[in-house]
C-alpha cells in the first residue's frame, strides 16, 4: 500500500480511520468504512525519523504525534479538515509516552508527554512529565507547565483518566495502579519477567478492566478490578462518565465518516512495477501496515515473532484476520501499541531493506527457478483445500441452528483449536459453578419463602373453582397466634368479664326504672346497631365487646381493639370451617365423576365411539402444594444426562425388561386364557355385542348345491343371526340410555355444586362486609388513641410552657410596679429643681438693685451667655440602678464647663461701669446659674432614659400576657378536643333504607353536619304529614269529579251541536241534488235488469263480429307483407348489378378525369397565381377592416367602463 514500514498505528474515536506512523517520518490515514478493502487516503510528512508515538484524544478533536527528534505535533484528527496541522512544541527529552485527559464538560484537552528529561540522554526512562493543555476553540492559545516527575527505571506510563488514577509498568515486570497522587499503590504481575514483562498496557472506556501485553511471551493479559464498597461512588461515576463520552461521539462518528468515505483514495507518486525483488520488499512492508489497520480494527493483539514479516504474505494475512475475527469477544479498549515492540518491527524492517538492497533480486530469482514445481505444486494443493473448506463453510451455512459449527472450528491450526477447546471447556466449566451457585441461591431463598408463607400459616390459602365457569373463591389464609398475643387476648377477655359483673352489680342496685323499659334497654345494648358489626351474623358472637357509645379512655380502646382483632380472627375461621366443608364436597364430587367416567369409557369402549371425556381437575391455587413439586411435564428443555446417570438409567431398563419377561413365563396358563377367551371362562353380557355367530362351512358352496338339511341349518342360521342382532340393538339402547343418564348426572351433580359454590362467594361477601367494618372500627380506634395520645402531650407542653410565661409575667410586673415609683419620685426631684432654676433667673434683679439698670441689662445679657463645650453622655444600661455614687464623684461634664466659664469670668470681659466687687458678685451668681442648668439637663435625660426603660418593661408586660393568653385559648381548645375524642367517638350504625336522609354526592356521603334524631320523632312527623296528605287527597279528588262532570256536559253540548249541523248539511245535500237521464229511467222503468242484460247479449254479439272482420284483415296483410318481401329480394339483386356496373363506370371516369388534368395543368397554374392574387387582397382588406373594428371595441369598452365608474359613489 504504503511501501514503508509502519512504526505507530492509533484508532480515531470519531470516524471509522487509522492512523499509522512510518519509519520514514509519514503519517498515513487508513480508511476502514470497508473492512474488507482498506485503503490510505491522506499522508502527512512531519519527521525525518521514525514516529513513535500517536496518541488521539478521547473527544476525537486532536492527533498527537512524536517522534525521536523530541518534536511534538498536535493536528485536527477530523477528516472533514484534511487532517491539518494546528500546533507544535518541543519537548525536554526523548519522549517515552504519550497521555491525554479530556475534559467533556469544557471540551479541554490535558496532554501529559513523559520524557526523558535531557536530551543528550539516551537511555529512554521517564523523569520528566510535561503537560500541556489544548483549548477546544480552534487551540488560538495554549499554555505549558512542566512538572518533573522523578520515577527509577520507568519505562511506560498510562493514565486513568476517570478514577484518578494511573498505571507504571518497571523492568522488575511488575505493574503498579495508583492513584492521581501515588498515596495508594495495587501492583500487579501480569506477565514473566524472564520474558522482559509488559510491554504495553491500557484502560477499558469504564475504567474497570486493565488489558497488559507482554514483549516476549506473547500474551494478552485481561483484569477486571473488583472495588471495595466505598469505592462504587467513583466505579459507578466512571461508567457513567465513559457511557456520556460514547453518547457525545455518535453524532461526530456519523459526520466524519461520511467526509470520510467522500475523501479519494491516496496514490504513491511512483510505482513500483510487479514482480520485482523490490515490488516484493512493498509487499512484505505493505503487509505490516495493514497487519497493523486491522489489528486495531478487531481490537485485539496478535503477538507474533520478529522473522515473520520475511515469511508472511497477504493470503496468511488474510487467514489471520479470519481467525482474529472467529475468535471469542475480548474486552474492547482503546488499545495502543507498545513503542518496544514497535522499535522491534521498525529494527527489522530497516535491517530486511539494507540486506535486500544488494542481493535480493538474484536471490528471488534463483529460488523462483529453483523450487518453481514445488510451488506449483503447493499452490495448487492450497487452491484444493481452500476450496475443500469453502465448500464445508457452505455446508454449514445451511444446517439448522443447533448443527452449525462456528467459523474457529474451520480453523486448520491444531494448537489454536485445542486452545479453543480448552477455553471453551474452562467456560463450560465456569458457567456451570456459576449456574450451581445461581440454583443454591434459589434454594435458599425457596427455603427462606416456604418457612415465612407457608410452614408457619396455620391455614393455608388454596381457592375453590367452580366447574362450568370461571368462578373461584379463596379462603382466608391464617397464622398461628403467639403466646403474647393469646395471653394479652384472655388479660383483656378476664379484665371485661370483672367490668362487666361490676356492671351488672351496680345496675341492679340502682334500679329504679320500670322492667319494660330495663328489657328494651337489654335489646338495644344487645342490638348490633349499638355494637356496630355483622358478626352475630356469620355466626361469631362476641359478649365481651364495649359498647360504642361507651367508649371513652384510652385503655378501654386499647381492649377493644384487641377485641375486634379475636372477633376478625373468629370470622375468617368461620368462613374457613365454611369452605372446608365446599372443599371436601367438591373433592367428593370428583370422585364420584371420576368413577362414572371410568363406567363412560366401558359404554364408549362397548359403543365403539370415540369422544373428548371431561375430566374435572384440581388447579393449582386448589392444591398450591403441588408448587412445591416439578413434574418432567414443566420442562421445556431437553434433560441433559451425564454418563454416569445414562449407564443407571439403560441398567434400571434392562432390570424391568428382565422382570416382566420373568413375569410373564410364570402366567403362560392366564395368558392363554386371555389369547383365547379374554381371561374369563363364561361369557359376559358386555360381550354381546362383540360376539359373532360363525357361518357353516356349505354357505361357501353355491346355493343351488345346498340339500334340504344344508337349507334347514342356513333357515336356523339366519334365525340365530336375527336374535343375536336384536339383542345386540336391544343392548345397545340399553348402553345408551345410560351413557346419557351417567351424563346427565355428572352434569347435574357439578352444576348443582357450583350453585353451592356460588352460595359460598356470597357468604364470603357477608364475612368480607364483616371483616372490613371491623377493621374500619379498629382504624378508627388507633386514629383516636393517636390523636388523643398526641394532644395528651401537646397539653403537657403547653402547660409547662404557661407556667415559665407566668412566672415571667410575674418577674415583669414586680419590676414594673417598682420602676414606676422611682419614675414617680424622680419627677417630683426634677420638678423642684427646675423651680430652682426659674427662681436663680427671677431673682438676678434683685440681687443686683445697687447696679444702674443700663449696666443690670449688660450684666443680664452676660448671664445668659455661655461658652461652647463638648456635651458628653454616660451610657447605662439601666436608669434605675443605685446612682448615689455618682454625685460625690466629680461631673466631668460640669468641671470641663467650669473651666470654659474661668475664660468668661476673666476681668478682661468686665463692661464699663461694673467695679471688681460686683464682677465677682457676679461670676459667682453665673456659675451657680450654670451649675443648676446643667442639674436640670442631666436630670431631665435621666427622666427620660427612666420612662423610656420603663415603656419597653411595659411593652414586655403586654407581650407576655398577650403570650399568656394565646397559650391558655390553645391549652382550652387542646382540652376541648381530649373531651370530644373521650366523650363524642366515632360510631358504627346500619341504617335501613329510608333512614338515612343525607344528599349522596359521588363517593363516601358527607355526615358531619348531620343529626342522629329518635325514630319517634320522625314518625310522629310522618303520620302527621300523611294526615294532611290525605285531606289534601280527598279535596283534590272532589275537585276532580267537579271537573270531570263541567267536562262531561260540555264534550255533551258539542256533540249535540256537531248532530245539529249534520243534520242541517244533509237537508242542503238532498235539495241540491241532480239528477240525470239514467238516474230517471232507473226510476221510471220497472225492469231495469232485464233491459240491462239484453243490452250486454246484442254488445257480445256484436264484438264477436268484429273479431272475425279483424281475422280477415290480418291475413290480408300477412299476404301482402309476403308478396313485399319477395320483391324486395328481386330489388336487391337489382342494386347488386348496379353496384357492379357503377363501379366500373367510377374507374373509367377517373382514369379520363386524370388524362383531362394532365391537359389543363399550365392552364390551372395561371389561374390559381390569379386566385392566391386576389385572395391576398382580400386578407388585407379584411386585417385592416379587423384592426379598424378593435380599435373601435377599446374605444367602447374604455366609453363603457367610465360610465360604470360613475354610477360608483365618490369616497372622498
Amino acid at each position: 500500500m504504503t511501501g514503508l514500514a509502519a512504526t505507530s498505528p492509533a484508532c480515531c474515536p470519531t470516524a471509522e480511520c487509522v492512523s499509522v506512523g512510518t519509519a520514514s517520518g509519514h503519517i498515513y490515514f487508513i480508511d476502514l468504512t470497508q473492512k474488507e478493502l482498506p485503503c490510505p487516503v491522506h499522508r502527512v510528512h512531519l519527521y525525518r525519523v521514525p514516529v513513535e508515538h500517536l496518541q488521539y484524544d478521547q473527544g476525537g478533536s486532536f492527533l498527537i504525534s512524536e517522534a525521536s527528534d523530541s518534536h511534538v505535533f498536535v493536528l485536527d484528527a477530523r477528516p472533514s479538515k484534511m487532517f491539518e496541522v494546528i500546533r507544535y512544541t518541543e519537548a525536554a527529552g526523548s519522549v517515552v509516552d504519550l497521555s491525554s485527559l479530556y475534559n467533556k464538560d469544557s471540551k479541554q484537552v490535558n496532554v501529559l508527554v513523559l520524557s526523558a528529561g535531557n536530551k543528550e540522554n539516551c537511555v529512554k526512562e521517564g523523569s520528566c512529565l510535561e503537560i500541556f493543555m489544548l483549548q477546544a476553540q480552534l487551540l488560538k492559545e495554549y499554555t505549558k507547565t512542566t512538572d518533573k516527575l522523578h520515577m527509577g527505571n520507568t519505562v511506560c506510563l498510562q493514565l486513568l483518566l476517570y478514577l484518578n488514577a494511573r498505571s507504571i509498568r518497571n523492568k522488575e515486570a511488575t505493574v503498579l495502579v495508583c492513584d492521581y497522587d501515588i498515596e495508594k499503590v495495587l501492583q500487579l504481575q501480569s506477565h514473566s519477567s524472564r520474558l522482559s514483562g509488559p510491554v504495553a498496557l491500557a484502560f477499558s472506556l469504564d475504567s474497570q478492566t486493565l488489558l497488559t501485553t507482554g514483549l516476549r511471551d506473547g500474551a494478552l493479559v485481561c483484569v477486571q478490578f473488583r472495588f471495595k464498597t466505598g469505592a462504587m461512588t467513583k466505579a459507578s461515576i466512571a461508567s457513567d462518565y465513559g457511557q456520556s463520552v460514547e453518547g457525545l461521539l455518535g453524532t461526530s462518528v456519523l459526520t466524519e465518516t461520511a467526509a470520510l468515505r467522500e475523501l479519494p483514495e491516496w496514490a504513491a507518486p511512483s510505482q513500483t512495477p510487479p514482480g520485482s525483488a523490490l515490488w516484493e520488499q512493498q509487499e512484505e512492508e505493505d503487509v505490516e501496515i495493514v497487519f497493523f489497520a486491522f489489528q486495531l480494527l478487531y481490537q485485539s493483539t496478535l503477538i507474533v515473532p520478529l522473522s515473520w514479516p520475511r515469511l508472511v504474505t497477504r493470503d496468511a494475512v488474510w487467514s489471520c484476520l479470519i481467525r482474529t475475527r472467529a475468535a471469542p469477544a475480548c474486552p474492547r479498549p482503546h488499545l495502543q501499541m507498545a513503542p518496544g515492540l514497535n522499535r522491534g518491527w521498525r529494527s527489522v524492517s530497516q535491517n530486511r531493506r539494507e540486506e535486500g538492497r544488494t542481493d535480493m533480486a538474484k536471490a528471488v530469482n534463483e529460488e523462483k527457478k529453483q523450487f518453481a514445481e514445488e510451488r506449483q505444486t503447493m499452490r495448487n494443493d492450497i487452491k484444493q483445500l481452500r476450496k475443500t473448506i469453502q465448500d464445508m463453510m457452505n455446508e454449514n451455512n445451511t444446517l439448522p441452528e443447533n448443527e452449525k459449527l462456528q467459523l474457529w472450528e474451520f480453523n486448520l491450526d491444531i494448537e489454536e483449536h485445542k486452545r479453543m477447546e480448552a477455553k471453551i471447556e474452562d467456560e463450560v466449566a465456569r458457567v456451570r459453578n456459576e449456574m450451581e451457585l445461581q440454583i443454591e441461591a434459589y434454594c435458599y431463598e425457596y427455603d427462606v419463602i416456604k418457612r415465612e408463607c407457608w410452614d408457619s400459616m396455620k391455614v393455608k390459602g388454596r381457592a375453590i373453582k367452580a366447574f362450568h365457569q370461571e368462578d373461584e373463591v379463596k379462603n382466608y389464609p391464617m397464622k398461628e397466634r403467639t403466646q403474647r398475643e393469646m395471653e394479652e387476648l384472655e388479660r383483656v377477655k378476664t379484665l371485661r368479664r370483672i367490668e362487666q359483673a361490676d356492671l351488672s352489680i351496680v345496675e341492679d342496685e340502682s334500679k329504679t326504672a320500670p322492667q319494660k323499659d330495663e328489657d328494651e334497654g337489654g335489646e338495644e345494648a344487645e342490638s348490633p346497631a349499638l355494637m356496630g358489626s355483622l358478626s352475630a351474623q356469620c355466626g361469631v358472637l362476641s359478649p365481651d365487646l364495649y359498647n360504642q357509645f361507651e367508649l371513652h379512655t384510652r385503655e378501654q380502646k386499647i381492649n377493644q381493639i384487641i377485641l375486634l382483632q379475636d372477633v376478625i380472627h373468629n370470622v375468617k375461621m368461620a368462613f374457613n370451617e365454611e369452605f372446608d366443608a365446599v372443599y371436601k364436597q367438591k373433592e367428593e364430587e370428583m370422585n364420584r365423576v371420576k368413577e362414572k367416567n371410568r363406567r363412560i369409557v366401558e359404554i364408549m369402549g362397548d359403543l365403539g365411539l370415540k369422544e373428548m371425556l371431561w375430566e374435572p381437575t384440581l388447579s393449582v391455587n386448589e392444591r398450591p402444594e403441588r408448587l412445591f413439586t416439578v413434574d418432567d411435564s414443566e420442562i421445556k428443555v431437553e434433560k441433559c444426562h451425564t454418563p454416569e446417570q445414562k449407564l443407571k438409567a439403560e441398567e434400571l431398563a434392562k432390570t424391568e425388561e428382565q422382570r416382566r419377561l420373568a413375569a410373564k413365563g410364570v402366567n403362560a396358563r392366564e395368558n392363554a386364557l386371555d389369547d383365547m377367551m379374554g381371561g374369563v371362562l363364561d361369557l359376559k353380557k358386555e360381550d354381546i355385542l362383540k360376539t359373532e355367530i360363525p357361518q357353516p362351512e356349505f354357505m361357501s358352496k353355491p346355493e343351488v348345491q345346498w340339500t334340504e338339511e344344508e337349507k334347514k341349518g342356513f333357515k336356523e342360521y339366519e334365525k340365530k343371526v336375527k336374535e343375536l342382532k336384536e339383542e345386540q340393538e336391544k343392548y345397545r339402547k340399553a348402553l345408551e340410555a345410560e351413557l346419557k343418564k351417567l351424563q346427565t348426572s355428572i352434569k347435574d351433580a357439578t352444576q348443582a355444586f357450583d350453585e353451592t359454590l356460588d352460595r359460598l362467594a356470597e357468604r364470603k361477601l357477608q364475612y368480607e362486609k364483616a371483616i372490613c367494618q371491623e377493621e374500619l372500627k379498629i382504624a378508627n380506634l388507633v386514629y383516636s388513641t393517636d390523636m388523643e395520645e398526641k394532644l395528651v402531650i401537646r397539653e403537657k407542653q403547653l402547660n409547662h410552657k404557661l407556667e415559665q410565661t407566668r412566672k415571667i409575667k410575674q418577674d415583669i410586673a414586680e419590676d414594673l410596679k417598682k420602676h414606676k415609683e422611682d419614675v414617680d419620685a424622680f419627677r417630683e426631684t426634677y420638678d423642684n429643681t427646675v423651680a430652682e432654676d426659674k427662681l436663680r433667673d427671677r431673682g438676678f434683679r434683685k440681687d443686683f438693685f445697687d447696679v444702674p439698670g443700663h449696666v443690670v441689662e449688660d450684666l443680664y445679657k452676660l448671664f445668659k451667655r455661655r461658652p461652647r463645650v463638648q456635651k458628653m453622655r454616660t451610657e447605662n444600661s439601666s436608669p434605675f440602678k443605685d446612682r448615689a455614687g455618682s454625685a460625690t464623684a466629680p461631673d466631668e461634664g460640669l468641671s470641663q464647663l467650669m473651666r470654659a466659664m474661668e475664660e468668661l469670668d476673666v476681668p478682661e470681659n468686665i463692661p464699663q461701669g461694673v467695679d471688681l466687687a460686683v464682677w465677682e458678685r457676679f461670676c459667682l451668681a453665673r456659675r451657680a446659674k450654670v451649675e443648676s442648668e446643667h442639674q436640670v439637663q442631666q436630670k431631665a435625660l435621666t427622666l427620660a432614659e427612666m420612662q423610656a426603660f420603663l415603656q419597653r418593661r411595659t411593652e414586655e408586660d403586654d407581650s407576655a400576657r398577650k403570650e399568656i393568653q394565646n397559650l391558655t385559648d390553645e391549652l382550652n381548645g387542646i382540652r376541648e378536643n381530649i373531651i370530644k375524642f373521650q366523650a363524642d367517638p366515632v360510631v358504627h350504625l346500619f341504617m335501613k333504607q329510608g333512614q338515612v336522609e343525607v344528599q349522596t354526592g359521588n363517593f363516601i356521603p358527607d355526615y358531619s353536619n348531620c343529626v342522629l334524631i329518635d325514630r319517634s320523632v320522625v314518625e310522629d312527623l310522618n303520620r302527621t304529614i300523611k294526615a294532611l296528605g290525605k285531606q289534601k287527597i280527598s279535596s283534590m279528588v272532589k275537585t276532580k269529579d267537579i271537573h270531570k262532570d263541567i267536562a262531561h256536559k260540555e264534550w255533551q253540548q258539542k256533540k249535540m251541536q256537531m248532530q245539529t249541523d249534520d243534520l242541517n248539511h244533509k237537508i242542503r245535500d238532498i235539495q241540491m241534488m241532480r239528477v240525470s237521464r239514467e238516474m230517471q229511467a232507473y226510476l221510471s222503468e220497472t225492469d231495469y235488469d232485464n233491459n240491462l242484460s239484453k243490452q250486454i247479449s246484442n254488445m257480445k254479439k256484436t264484438l264477436s263480429m268484429q273479431e272475425k272482420i279483424h281475422k280477415k284483415k290480418v291475413n290480408k296483410v300477412k299476404k301482402s307483407v309476403q308478396q313485399l318481401i319477395r320483391q324486395t329480394a328481386q330489388k336487391a339483386q337489382d342494386s347488386a348489378t348496379l353496384d357492379q356496373q357503377l363501379q366500373n363506370m367510377m374507374i373509367s371516369v377517373a382514369e379520363k378525369r386524370h388524362i383531362c388534368d394532365a391537359i389543363a395543368v399550365e392552364q390551372n397554374q395561371e389561374s390559381s397565381a390569379e386566385e392566391r392574387y386576389k385572395d391576398i387582397l382580400q386578407r388585407k382588406r379584411l386585417v385592416d377592416l379587423a384592426k379598424a373594428q378593435a380599435q373601435e371595441v377599446a374605444i367602447l369598452r374604455a366609453e363603457v367602463e367610465r360610465l360604470r365608474m360613475k354610477t360608483f359613489p365618490a369616497l372622498d
